[in-house]
């Protein structure tokens, strides 16, 4: 047990000296600290001016040409050699087709009505010309050449943070001879949170090089119809491209998409009482690095600060990127300023937060500190109203603290009428590491502890009246989701290893998989498989995006999805298309024989099994180039029926009651989601740990008859005759796998696990 604890804490331990060096970089501390004022996306100035046709869409249906390109921002930071300097960064970000203002971190705001269609036609700017924006150390000989002033003064033509060793958009079957550098950056825009169509999801595979020179296996067009049958909610656009969204989505590629009904009005008087604006402000947090000349910075490649993928030694050589597990900030940035203020008046506002961090998990808090303070010490924590989530208004509840995962949204009304003359400063204690599920304790942070600050004025400035107050329920329309499920899914949050030894998270099946008319799913008769011993096998366990489709649901059914969390992160899982409820959080059980005297769980083979919980076996796990990683079926899942069903009580920092589209699933628990499959296709869901679904955390799920491409294999393939001599699953050669990293990342996951036996021991 101590071993374990020591490899987590000298995993955690890299991630936290990178937060107190790195060459190259700024230093957070040269840089002001509640200086930079926020920019509120709801000013009408940064608002999209939607067309709409008299003819052809009518009924108030909208078109408009948006672009994705090179632009530049003023983040706040200055020139850390002379203190004053401001420091340009270059961004690729969303702009309007066409428009001279150019493009901008975050994109433009779209504002637009519940259920009035809005046609978005997508262009791609971001050539050949431009390279790619995210270089790692070789890209070093810029640092100390002075501020970039323009777009001319930076370099693209440095190595790109792009693995090519991951499945993404160029690395596909047919797709090998593509390259930024030939044939520019691909992307797919995604509408977060939409009630969308299939062909207009943002789907990873639907992606699109500038002037269409590349085109994913799935591209229909550009041009996407939101038909935005929703209620009012607070969604957002971001990048999803094949295995490189984290990348892009880092560059600047985000933006809020905000829709109004006949309830929430975004005006005064509306009949909500809600705060609208300059008193309504959504709020996009994010985490990030910087060069000494303003550069934003990813680190990718071994020796680069911050960087490590868990191996142990410069694997992929110096001049080619390796990604890591998660990657952690040290700068905040809300709505593209790095600690910014705002003054506020002593009235309600309405703050629309959004998580668009990479891995970090907000635990987000309101602490009263004195006008000019720039630490929460001695501070007072002040509570605040939750009125509605990623998919809408609901229940008001008032509480201290929330935990806001990647991706989700808050809807929040804090009051600032006590606090004239005083500051309000957004506290953080998520940590600086991937998160376990519980509050940190006391941590040596610099300043990722902080988010931003409102500087109370001492009177009202306008006359618009303040007419919130908390209602006994806040609610739009159509917020109630369903009372019963047609049948129950079981999928899997795990941890494996890529064909290098490189941790992976993973999602899979738990249990055998069956098609929506109950029909065998099984592994593909390729070679590929034969070699893996795996062809015509019922798919069970952790699968990668490639695999063929276990999760196929009838059109209109209601499921609910059992989230069984078997690694040792929470993981905020998103599904496209549809909203869903929280149903129950239960605890797993597991058996007896798979904890290990020293509290440590084992993921081998068992041979001496109680059967009284759950417990793993190994299996090959076929990557998208048909190497083989490591991956892992659960054997005998059981749920922890001595506690039941968690106290709402335990887990109330998620407020869990609203209606979302991504839940944080919890280790050691099994979350279970309800949600309507109304819109048939093709969608997905995966991890929005950004890190994470780049590197494979990432399923389809279909609605409907499966296509031929998303089929399993013939169920009675004939198996090589190395396979059918045993019926034990033989485990990755020893060439494929890094015994070392194996350690490291099982122990990590070790450790999860004890601290929950343990815990449940002492219950």
């Amino acid at each position: 047990m101590l071993f374990t604890a020591i490899a987590l804490l000298v995993a955690m331990s890299d991630i936290v000296d990178a937060m107190e060096a790195g060459p190259g970089l700024i230093d957070p501390l040269t840089q002001p600290l509640f200086e930079v004022l926020v920019p509120n996306p709801l000013d009408p100035s940064f608002v999209y001016d939607i067309a709409t046709p008299t003819t052809g869409g009518g009924d108030g249906a909208g078109e408009i040409e948006v672009s994705v390109g090179r632009g530049t921002a003023l983040t706040g930071l200055i020139d850390p050699t002379d203190g004053t300097t401001p420091l340009v960064t270059p961004i690729w970000g969303y702009g309007i087709e066409g428009d001279t203002v150019g493009y901008t971190w975050p994109g433009r705001t779209f504002v637009w009505q519940s259920y009035q269609p809005l046609t978005v036609r997508w262009h791609n700017r971001i050539d050949k010309s431009a390279g790619y924006l995210l270089t790692g150390k070789d890209n070093s000989h810029l640092n100390g050449v002075g501020a970039i002033q323009t777009l001319k003064d930076f370099d693209f033509s440095a190595r790109p943070a792009v693995d090519d060793s991951f499945h993404w958009a160029y690395s596909l079957e047919g797709y090998e001879q593509y390259t930024i550098e030939t044939h520019g950056t691909p992307i797919v825009p995604h509408l977060h949170g939409g009630h969308s169509d299939a062909p207009y999801d943002g789907n990873p595979e639907y992606f699109f090089a500038p002037e269409f020179g590349v085109r994913g296996p799935h591209f229909t067009n550009n041009t996407y119809v939101y038909d935005n049958s929703q209620p009012a909610a607070t969604l957002w656009y971001h990048d999803h491209a094949l295995g490189i969204t984290r990348l892009n989505v880092y560059s600047g590629m985000a933006g809020f998409y905000i829709l109004r009904d006949e309830q929430d009005t975004g005006k005064v008087g509306n009949p909500l009482g809600l705060p609208a604006y300059p008193y309504e402000i959504p709020l996009a947090i994010q985490d990030r690095m910087f060069k000494e000349n303003g550069e934003l910075f990813y680190p990718s490649f071994y020796g680069d600060p911050y960087w490590t993928d868990f191996l142990q030694d410069a694997s992929f050589g110096e001049d080619d990127a390796s990604a890591m597990a998660e990657m952690f900030g040290d700068f905040m940035v809300v709505n593209g300023k790095i600690w910014p203020k705002m003054e506020v008046e002593p009235r309600n506002y309405r703050l629309r937060f959004l998580n668009g961090c990479d891995s970090r998990f907000l635990a987000v808090e309101f602490i009263a500190v004195e006008l000019n303070a720039t630490s929460t010490e001695g501070g007072t924590p002040v509570k605040f109203w939750v009125v509605g989530a990623d998919q809408g208004l609901g229940t008001p509840s008032e509480e201290g603290m929330v935990v806001i995962g990647p991706a989700q949204r808050y809807d929040i009304i804090f009051d600032f009428r006590p606090f004239a003359n005083r500051r309000i400063i957004i506290k953080n204690t998520g940590g600086d590491a991937p998160f376990g599920g519980d509050i940190p304790g006391p941590q040596d942070y610099e300043l990722t502890d902080r988010i931003m600050a409102f500087d109370v004025v001492e009177n009202e400035i306008e006359s618009i009246p303040d007419e919130w107050a908390p209602p006994a329920a806040v609610q739009s329309t159509e917020t109630t989701l369903m009372d019963r499920a047609d049948k129950t899914r079981r999928i899997g949050l795990f941890e494996g290893h890529d064909q290098f030894g490189r941790l992976q998270h993973l999602l899979g099946t738990i249990g055998p998989a069956f098609d929506k008319d109950g029909e065998k799913i099984c592994y593909p008769c390729t070679d590929a498989y034969k070699e893996a011993c795996l062809a015509g096998k019922q798919m069970d366990g952790t699968q990668t995006w490639h695999a063929p489709t276990t999760e196929n649901i009838e059109l209109n059914a209601v499921e609910d999805w059992e989230i069984w969390n078997l690694s040792a992160d929470a993981h905020p899982i998103h599904l496209h298309l549809v909203k869903f409820q929280l149903v129950k959080r239960e605890y797993i059980k597991y058996d007896e024989a798979a904890i290990e005297t020293d509290g440590e769980l084992e993921q081998e083979n068992i041979k001496n099994a109680k059967g009284d919980g759950t417990y793993f076996t190994d299996k090959p796990l076929i990557q998208h180039d048909g190497s083989l990683g490591e991956g892992y079926i659960t054997i005998n899942p059981t749920k922890d029926t001595e506690h039941g069903e968690i106290p709402e009580a335990d887990y109330k920092i998620y407020v869990d009651h609203f209606p979302k589209d991504v839940i944080v699933g919890l280790p050691g628990q099994i979350t279970t989601i309800r949600a309507k499959f109304d819109k048939p296709g093709r969608y997905n869901h995966h991890c929005h740990i950004l890190a994470h679904e780049d590197h494979e955390m990432m399923r389809l799920f279909h609605v409907g008859d499966l296509p031929a491409d998303q089929k399993g294999g013939d169920c009675t393939c004939e198996q090589l005759a190395k396979c059918q001599e045993t019926e034990a699953t033989p485990e990755p050669t020893e060439s494929s796998l890094s015994s070392s990293t194996q350690t490291m990342s099982h122990s990590l996951m070790y450790f999860s696990f004890a601290a929950m036996a343990i815990f449940h021991t002492v219950l």
